[in-house]
């Protein structure tokens, strides 16, 4: 079991930059893939960003490549979403979610944070 919490959303400019957080809870951190999601009013949630146990190999959805990087360090069990070059569109509530497999789709992850609002003003 793991249990994940997210920190880091705010207000931002558009052009601006953020630097979103998840701690996790639990010895086997290693173990699970971790990924950021986001949900914007009206919308279903949509995939953002996942990495690998070993941190070896991400991936992204094309609408963030370029201008978000996630990372994670196993040591501290925390993962992070590093976003720059922010846009209006990216206004959502971020997720932070863990599974022990590799999906862009939400419904195959077992384990949620309870999401940070981030707000990109035009």
């Amino acid at each position: 079991q793991v249990q994940l919490v997210e920190s880091g959303g705010g207000l931002v400019q558009a052009g601006g930059s953020l630097r979103l957080s998840c701690a996790a809870s639990g010895r086997t951190f290693s173990f699970y893939v971790m990924g950021w999601f986001r949900q914007a009013p009206g919308k279903e949630r949509e995939f953002v960003a996942a990495i690998s146990g070993s941190g070896g190999s991400t991936y992204y959805a094309d609408s963030v490549k370029g201008r978000f990087t996630i990372s994670r360090d196993n040591a501290k069990n925390m993962v992070y979403l590093q976003m720059n070059s922010l846009k209006p569109e990216d206004t959502a509530v971020y997720y932070c979610a863990a599974d022990q497999s590799l999906s862009r789709r939400p419904s195959q992850y077992d384990h949620w944070g309870q999401g940070t609002q981030v707000t990109v003003s035009s």
